[in-house]
């Protein structure tokens, strides 16, 4: 079985932040989609991702890994929160989406019919666990 490396574990995450990052800046700015509270905060621990561990590479830096990690369980346990609220699982109203803001219930909301929490817990999911493959060899 192949290893992946430190430095190719940690490109990995850098580039899932990366196009996270730049998929929500397209479907806001672009797409004119506003974002709901809980999707504000995601973005706050997706963006500065994609600087720190671009940075890291930048510098090969690997113990950049983690930030990494701290910001992508961050991130992970609000998308879980959302996804949850999503999915009824949590037995409220999705309250951060007001009645004259976005509804993250509504089929805008999918992206290749996945719910955008959805997509980004997994982004958040992949960027720990990448960030701690890459903090784990650094360590060896």
């Amino acid at each position: 079985m192949t290893r992946i490396s430190g430095e190719t574990a940690l490109g990995l995450a850098w580039f899932i932040a990366l196009f996270a990052s730049l998929g929500v800046l397209f479907i806001g700015e672009v797409l004119g989609q506003t974002p709901c509270v809980l999707c504000w905060f995601q973005r706050a621990f997706m963006f500065p991702l994609a600087i720190i561990l671009g940075l890291g590479l930048w510098w090969q830096d690997r113990k950049v890994s983690r930030y990494g990690i701290a910001l992508a369980l961050g991130g992970a346990a609000v998308a879980l929160w959302h996804m949850g609220l999503y999915v009824g699982v949590i037995p409220e109203r999705i309250q951060p989406c007001t009645a004259t803001g976005p509804s993250c219930t509504d089929d805008n909301q999918l992206i290749f019919g996945i719910p955008i929490p959805l997509l980004a817990l997994a982004a958040f999911t992949l960027i720990a666990a990448l960030s701690a493959l890459s903090l784990n060899e650094t360590q060896e």
